[in-house]
């Protein structure tokens, strides 16, 4: 049976077929929709995890105790979980594991654009990059057998266009894999020098092994077709240069891509006249084929970033560029993303945006949109739970100026003080910081849309579990300063942080108010009564046109310029409030029922 799927869930799909028990991944574009995917099927235990790391430790752990394994994360994650992965290809599998890095040439929602195909170079491990969904579901049930024949975990280098991207997948049946034995295996499991010496020596034994696996594999292959250009490429690229080329070129696709294939390079480089790397992001297989001896063309004409499309392979061989429908393009209204209408971000972003002496350190989801128009709130953003850690470092250099000291407000989302925060704030409380945090608790882990986390109450198959008390929590490690607010009561908000710069020493404000479009568990509806069950509406005749409303920031408001008065979209307005509460007039009314 053939099915039209996403190549995320081709991966689930090869998951099953090959027959895996345990799967662990932190949400994050675009990686998600895996292990929401993988989670479908029963026969395998799926978790979410708090962090990239967890998962993958949790994964190893699975694995040494006999269960195929699988852990999946976007490029950035794999940077959270880099720690367990270099001494994984160490210590080597029991039952077959498989790593997934979703890589995102075009930097469409990351912080970075780095390109993880370096992490298998380094860690020495074997790497795969599909370039349709069938490729991923095949490559996922190859990478386990290759995974425990040569004893080591393997990686799946995925890109944006290959997660979300659909294509026919010719779909199988479930290999039922048994649980290997658990042998107590000092030497091998236990990372100290001693006993990885040897294991490393094992690991470039297995590199040999398996170049001649790279050289005689399916998954690298030639197309000759004109040989009078021959293009090397792999992963989406591939697809990109057959859209521009056709058979009017010849093709090395490289499906293996860690150890590259040197004898399959060679003689496709001496059967074609003109030689292209085509590649995303860094030349990773163009060094290679320059550090064989070949000439070739690569980055020295192809852009260094972002997506290798067919638009940019055309301008840059042919000059060609398809013109634009001026049509379209005057139709095209510019539309930069905004937090939702009844975000509860927004209350807080409105008044801490406008402090003055406050740097506010800010972290990765929904409320990163807060250093834009109209809050130009938040001014930093590394890596998921950087914020406190930023934030603290920052707050003893600015506690060291003679004169009057900027304070310093960290701001993270409630997922993301799960993920890696929590450290942060025990730093801040060890070194006695004076840092004002703001965990942002929306009740679910709201920008890569809706997945559940430790604090929900639920696991990823809506099972009802232990929620994690933040309040309780901040408090056990250490911090004594601490309040819950609701962040749509801008009373509440501007109290709160008047409280927290007057004080000379740490302190945590929460802010606990669900996401709009989260549905809302039994205890969420008993604990915010009366929630997103109401609407405003602005009275026209007692609008003074000021405008103070839509500097909240809300979607929902509209100002009618040839009117010079506001309006509120009923179909959007989820009746949070903030913007009656700002208006100088009381023109915003709530809609009675």
């Amino acid at each position: 049976m053939k099915q039209l799927i996403t190549g995320d869930e081709a991966i689930a799909r090869g998951v099953w077929e090959a027959g895996v028990r345990f799967a662990a991944a932190y949400p994050g574009t675009p990686s998600t929709e895996i292990l929401e995917n993988i989670a479908t099927y029963p026969e395998i235990h799926s978790e979410w995890a708090p962090n990239e790391k967890v998962a993958l430790e949790s994964v190893i752990g699975a694995s040494i105790a006999g269960a195929r394994s699988i852990a999946s994360m976007k490029h950035v994650g794999l940077n959270v979980a880099a720690d367990p992965f270099f001494t994984f290809a160490y210590i080597g599998v029991n039952a077959g594991a498989v790593i997934i890095t979703a890589d995102e040439p075009g930097q469409f929602s990351s912080q970075n654009e780095q390109d993880n195909r370096n992490y298998a170079r380094a860690a020495m491990t074997p790497m795969f990059e599909p370039s349709d969904s069938q490729e991923c579901k095949d490559m996922l049930i190859e990478a386990y057998e290759l995974s425990e024949k040569y004893d080591i975990p393997v990686l799946i280098r995925m890109t944006t266009r290959v997660c979300h991207s659909k294509g026919m997948v010719e779909l199988g049946e479930r290999r039922e894999v048994p649980i290997k034995p658990y042998a107590k295996n000092i030497k091998k499991y236990v990372a100290t020098p001693a006993n990885m010496r040897p294991r490393k020596v094992s690991i470039q034994q297995n590199r040999e092994l398996l170049k001649e696996f790279s050289n005689n594999c399916p998954w690298n292959r030639a197309e000759y077709n004109d040989t009078a250009i021959g293009i090397i490429c792999s992963g989406d690229c591939y697809l990109y240069a057959q859209e521009v080329f056709g058979d009017t070129a010849s093709y090395l696709k490289l499906g293996f891509t860690n150890p590259l294939p040197d004898q399959l390079i060679q003689v496709f480089a001496d059967k074609v006249d003109k030689l292209y790397v085509i590649e995303e992001n860094d030349p990773y297989i163009e060094a290679h084929v320059r550090a064989l001896g070949i000439e070739c063309d690569g980055k020295n004409i192809f852009p260094l970033n972002g997506e290798m499309t067919p638009e940019v392979i055309r301008k840059v061989i042919f000059g060609q560029e398809y013109p634009l429908d001026e049509e379209v393009q005057a139709a095209v209204v510019g539309r930069p993303p905004t937090l939702c209408a009844g975000c509860p971000h927004r209350g807080l972003f409105y008044e801490l945006g406008r402090r003055k002496g406050v740097m506010i350190s800010g972290d990765i989801g929904c409320y990163t949109l807060s250093s834009g128009a109209p809050y130009n709130a938040i001014e930093t953003t590394v890596c998921m739970g950087a914020s406190i850690s930023l934030g603290h470092g920052a707050q003893q250099i600015f506690d060291t100026i003679e004169g009057e000291k900027p304070r310093v407000v960290a701001t993270l989302g409630d997922s993301t003080f799960f993920h890696t925060g929590i450290n942060s704030l025990l730093d801040v409380a060890y070194n006695r910081s004076k840092l004002i945090t703001i965990i942002l608790d929306n009740r679910i882990t709201a920008m890569t849309g809706q997945q559940e986390n430790p604090g929900s109450g639920y696991t990823i198959n809506r099972e009802v579990t232990e929620a994690v008390d933040i309040e309780a929590l901040v408090r056990a490690i250490g911090i004594h300063n601490v309040r819950t607010i609701n962040p749509n009561d801008l009373a509440q908000v501007k109290e709160a942080l008047d409280w927290a710069l007057g004080l000379d020493e740490a302190s945590v404000i929460i802010t606990r108010w669900p996401c709009a479009l989260k549905k809302q568990a039994p205890w969420d509806l008993e604990e915010f009564k009366g929630a997103f069950t109401q609407k405003y509406f602005v009275k026209e005749e007692t609008c003074i046109g000021c405008r103070k409303c839509t500097r909240t920031g809300c979607p929902a408001v509209v100002f009618q310029f040839d009117r010079k008065k506001s309006s509120i979209d009923a179909d959007k307005c989820v009746g949070c409030s903030v913007c009656a509460q700002v208006c100088p007039v009381q023109a915003i009314q709530k809609v009675e029922a």
